[in-house]
């Protein structure tokens, strides 16, 4: 009931507006950039916003109020009309997949099962699903796992809901912009890589770069995003290996599999429901382990030779696909930094060798598989019969 009167108030709300500015349709205000101007009440301004540029909204504008043609537009029209001049078309929101789905030497490496090709393209925000279709038809001629060729697509501009939808092995994609929700939905493989553009006038660690729910349900695949993610980051990842510099709430969320990599601070509900997977957290102002959902998880520092080297390769991977500050301070004064990171493991991860300190194993000479654990990590050979304690054990090799 509440939803609803909230609701019914919003709607009344608008009409008064609307009929403030002498209109009663919302199609005829569609495109009306001249109906808007920038307020300058220091009440709505917050340093969030400090760095945004409205003047575009107000240069170079089509004349929308005379003109109302491109309301009727359709995909065939709008093709042959510039790009940032559409205001809106009726029909497929963006026509770059199929562009890229198109292009010869891309089909050439795809039907050769082989080769390497690169494109550059610009994207926008009307783009969404790019990278799905190619990967479908990629799928379709080889399978998940079976394309032996390599696709290098770079995009520049700002990416629409779910980009790299479906990524698969060979195909490597790179935005210099910043994307919407459900990057890298789905992701099988391949490579998606997300980078400020060059003059971008913020601090990477400080500033989203790509939406919510980013990698759902992916199962394979490397992701870098050189900025913080939205809420839901990795929900139900299961598979893919992930870096970003810092996320929303509920991050890791019925995570499954994979690996994750937080190079700055994550809101709260980590790990929620997470049954797989490992995740690696950068805790510089010491609050993280009060932002943990510990009904699964178990948090720990980075203890083993193996979860550490795990860690560090992510981290210079993750600098050498984007020159990222972050990833380049922490390498700098790694003995030091790598102290401050805190490990996340559910209890299907508790024996494996990233989290856990394995036991040594000597076979002897009869055949004897000889196991122990000792505190001080010291190899200790046993006879048949020994008495252990509790903290060691011996078995016979079948």
């Amino acid at each position: 009931e509440h939803v609803v009167n909230f609701f019914e108030f919003v709607a009344e709300e608008v009409r008064e507006l609307m009929a403030h500015l002498g209109y009663s349709r919302f199609e005829d205000l569609i495109g009306r950039m001249d109906l808007l101007s920038e307020s300058n009440e220091q009440k709505v301004r917050i340093k969030k916003t400090e760095g945004v540029d409205l003047n575009p909204f107000f240069s170079g504008v089509p004349n929308t109020k005379d003109d109302r043609s491109f309301l009727r537009a359709t995909m065939e029209d709008g093709i042959a009309v510039p790009k940032e001049e559409i205001v809106h078309i009726n029909g497929f929101s963006s026509d770059l997949d199929r562009e890229l789905c198109k292009n010869d030497e891309i089909q050439k490496v795809i039907d050769n099962n082989e080769g390497e090709v690169n494109v550059e393209l610009p994207i926008y925000n009307v783009d969404r699903s790019v990278c799905a279709m190619l990967a479908g038809d990629i799928a379709r001629a080889h399978g998940n796992k079976g394309f032996n060729g390599k696709i290098n697509v770079q995009f520049e501009g700002s990416g629409g809901q779910s980009f790299g939808a479906f990524v698969l092995p060979g195909l490597h994609v790179k935005l210099i912009g910043e994307a919407n929700d459900y990057v890298g939905k789905g992701m099988h493989g391949g490579e998606i890589v997300v980078v400020p553009s060059l003059d971008a006038g913020f601090t990477a660690v400080d500033s989203s770069i790509v939406g919510n729910a980013c990698l759902y349900g992916a199962t394979g695949g490397d992701f870098h995003a050189e900025g913080r993610a939205g809420e839901r980051f990795c929900v139900r990842n299961s598979g893919a290996f992930a870096v970003a510099e810092g996320a929303g709430d509920h991050c890791c969320e019925y995570m499954t599999g994979g690996v994750v990599v937080m190079l700055g601070s994550v809101g709260r509900n980590v790990g929620a429901g997470m049954t797989g997977g490992i995740g690696y957290f950068y805790d510089a102002d010491g609050t993280f382990e009060s932002k943990v959902n510990t009904e699964i998880v178990k948090v720990q520092r980075v203890s083993t030779e193996a979860g550490e080297a795990q860690l560090k390769s992510m981290v210079e991977r993750h600098f050498e696909k984007t020159g990222s500050d972050r990833a380049g301070d922490l390498l700098k004064n790694w003995d030091a930094e790598v102290g401050k990171f805190w490990q996340i493991y559910p209890p299907s991860e508790a024996d494996s060798a990233v989290v856990k300190e394995q036991e040594l194993e000597v076979v002897n000479g009869s055949g004897i598989r000889v196991s122990a654990s000792a505190p001080d990590g010291e190899l200790c050979f046993l006879r048949v019969g020994a008495q252990l304690s509790p903290d060691q054990t011996a078995r016979c090799a079948d």
